[in-house]
């Protein structure tokens, strides 16, 4: 039979796959008559590459075609088929070597993990999903959450889990502390100079683990666009969601260091007699005259919106609004307060706890991430019930760069990049 011939075989005997695959409650028959067709379209495979090599004996330096049933399918030197149109195709592929393990599409035997290694686990029937996709993956997460693109970021490298880096060690901007000791001294000509020298801490953070599993079904798996518009969409949200809620409160054990938790938050104490669940306009100046960051914003509850809102400074007999919302009394596209951008962030505490309010300045908390999401598709685990298992993990860990608030030169209230309200139940 000539290849034309084998490859309309091969469309047909798909066709009629995809169309039992697709039913609802099967008969017995219809899964035998399912069985056939694969051991069938194997046997059609089997001549194609047959065929092919008879060919290519014929003609060495002659590339084999591009098979009619594998639509827009690259073929590589070696005629291994390669890159994949999208994630949806991905994983229609590894649908089809569900349905049929003799014939596996061999653009999955080169897939490469996150950090470039090409690997597959066959008697596990897993997959890993290719280096595109799952850095996509990886950089809508960091779009989807807010807080980790703020951050200093760093990539630990491939035969490490964890990084080691020295901070300074200063907890105090008076004479012989800063920088850990450092100081300068006015001397007199020909007067012996006086040495210093700085101190430093370690700053160690280890690989914490990330993780999310979800299972599809073949009816699911029928539609390509909609399984890759879902799984790009779902995880990346949820993935970033937490990193969000782990960098605001983590517990540092399992998880991020997380600010609220940090030896350098600096709390700021309610105004006396303060109602429970208020925010005065003296909470939020004193907040602001305690952070030292460079670039510092605003993060808060939406709840805090309605007090805000009506909070003004008093000016004689009238006042000036404190709260000034995007394209409203301000005339900006962003909210600010005293001047500061503000973001309403659904990890901030709820009103009157704390942490509904914080001052902060994410510049000087440290990020550390080591090949961005792995990803990896099986098509076992859930063999019995016709789904396919998706497993994504991400190892990530990050704190604050600094371990305390810092003394300044001068006066006793301490300073840091990291400031919130204390509780006011």
């Amino acid at each position: 039979m000539k290849l034309e011939a084998l490859y309309a075989k091969a469309n047909e005997l798909q066709t009629k796959v995809n169309d039992l695959q697709a039913k609802e409650n099967r008969t017995v028959e219809e899964n035998e008559q399912l069985i056939a067709l694969a051991n069938e379209w194997e046997g059609i495979e089997n001549q194609i590459d047959t065929e092919e090599k008879v060919q290519k004996l014929n003609d060495k330096t002659k590339e084999p075609e591009n098979r009619g049933w594998r639509p827009n399918a690259q073929i590589a030197p070696n005629g291994i088929t390669k890159d994949f149109k999208g994630l949806g195709d991905f994983l229609m592929s590894v649908k089809n070597a569900g349905i049929n393990p003799g014939n596996i599409d061999k653009r999955l035997l080169v897939q490469n993990s996150a950090s470039g290694i090409n690997e597959t686990v066959d008697s596990e029937g897993g997959f890993l999903v290719g280096t595109d996709f799952v850095q996509t993956l990886m950089e809508d997460t960091y779009q989807t959450g807010l807080l980790p693109s703020r951050c200093q970021q760093v990539t630990i490298s491939a035969n490490s889990n964890s990084l080691t880096m020295n901070g300074v060690d200063e907890t105090s901007r008076a004479n012989g502390s800063r920088y850990g000791g450092i100081q300068a001294y006015w001397e007199n000509e020909a007067d012996a100079l006086v040495s210093s020298k700085p101190k430093f801490r370690k700053i160690e953070l280890k690989l914490k683990k990330l993780t999310g599993l979800c299972y599809a079904t073949d009816e699911e798996l029928a539609d390509a666009s909609a399984i890759q518009s879902n799984i790009q969409r779902a995880f990346p949200n949820e993935f970033g969601f937490k990193l969000d809620d782990s960098i605001i409160r983590g517990p540092g054990a399992g998880q991020p260091l997380g600010i609220l938790n940090a030896g350098c938050l600096v709390t700021v104490p309610k105004e006396t007699s303060q109602p429970a669940d208020t925010i005065t306009y003296e909470n939020i100046v004193k907040m602001y005259a305690r952070c030292n960051g460079r670039n510092p914003r605003w993060y808060i509850n939406r709840q805090l919106i309605p007090q805000l809102a009506f909070m003004s400074i008093p000016v004689g007999t009238a006042g000036v609004p404190v709260f000034l919302p995007a394209n409203g009394a301000s005339g900006q596209p962003y909210n600010t307060i005293l001047g500061l951008p503000v973001d309403m962030i659904e990890q901030s505490s709820a009103l009157g706890d704390v942490g509904d309010i914080i001052l902060a300045d994410f510049n000087d908390y440290l990020l550390a991430s080591k090949g961005g999401i792995e990803s990896a598709v099986s098509i076992h685990v859930r063999f019995l019930y016709s789904e396919q298992a998706f497993r994504f993990v991400l190892r990530i860990d990050g704190q604050p760069l600094r371990a305390s608030a810092l003394t300044p030169y001068k006066g006793s209230d301490t300073l840091s990049s990291f400031v919130t309200l204390a509780e006011r139940a």
